[in-house]
């Protein structure tokens, strides 16, 4: 991905020089509550534990950022202003809406949200108490080193994938499926929450395909990237590599052919019509 040098987001709250906030965020509960623990982790973590201040015992006070830090925050913040970008177009051209961006929070070891701490442990996550992505950078070499999802554009796939739960959050999808997910069985929640991410892997396809036929950003490889990273995170590859049996009435997220079939599915149709996993009859 072609990204150095070129414009960033002026939506970035960092938060990384204040240090870690080991604060615990006010109570929420209802629609909030219930958004955070369905799309608030990205790799199958449960993240009920971030409503249990996570940020408890960890120091707080200013951090050193190093220059690795700042590179970091550059790429986030140019991919960032990419999603406003082709989003502002998509829209009104089919839609007839007007997008309003997301802020991304960099952080760096915890902070708060409206929907709870965030922490390294966490993964990022997409608030919608305050339409905000929280997003601690060191993430990226967990997805390198541990998941064997490395690559500046599988990076970029995670922040364009959480950019796509405040696009079904602005198309008021988020609202409507927690509110059915409080009202029906564990299995039936659990698949719906596989079809909110399913869909966000297609709707960060479409952001891939007009990066590049509107940006020119992309590079040789860099789909590859991200559809790796579909399939490095899907529940049942996930699963085997932690040694746990495959249950697929547990799965939240969808497996690795899924995410990857999604992904595809946005890239190459560009239409957001065709990110309709809520009455597809095969994910």
């Amino acid at each position: 991905m072609e990204w150095r040098g070129r414009r960033g987001s002026r939506n970035i709250e960092d938060r990384r020089s204040q240090g870690s906030s080991a604060g615990r965020a006010g109570g929420i509960g209802g629609v909030g509550l219930l958004a955070v623990v369905v799309i608030g982790y990205f790799l199958g973590i449960d993240v009920t534990g971030l409503l249990q201040d996570p940020g408890a015992g960890v120091p707080s006070g200013p951090v050193e950022l190093t220059e690795a830090d700042q590179q970091a925050a550059e790429f986030v913040s140019v991919t960032l202003a990419d999603t406003e970008e082709v989003w502002a177009r998509l829209f009104p051209d089919q839609l007839d809406r007007t997008y309003t961006p997301a802020v991304l929070v960099l952080y760096k070891g915890a902070t708060q949200s409206p929907c709870g701490g965030a922490s390294g442990a966490s993964g990022p996550f997409y608030c919608p108490g305050d339409n905000k992505v929280y997003l601690d950078t060191e993430f990226f070499t967990t997805m390198e080193d541990r998941l064997g999802a490395g690559g500046d554009f599988a990076a970029a796939y995670v922040v364009a994938h959480e950019i796509a739960h405040h696009v079904q959050d602005e198309l008021g999808i988020l609202s409507e499926a927690n509110q059915l997910r409080a009202q029906v069985s564990e299995a039936d929640s659990n698949e719906i929450s596989v079809r909110i991410e399913l869909q966000a892997d297609c709707l960060a396809g479409i952001w891939a395909g007009q990066a590049q036929a509107q940006i020119g950003s992309i590079e040789p490889g860099d789909f590859e990237e991200a559809l790796n990273a579909a399939h490095q995170i899907g529940d049942d590859t996930l699963a085997r590599h932690a040694g746990r049996e495959v249950m697929p009435h547990t799965f939240t997220h969808g497996t690795s052919a899924q995410r990857s079939r999604w992904f595809q599915t946005g890239l190459k149709s560009g239409q957001i019509a065709e990110c309709d996993t809520f009455t597809a009859n095969r994910l």
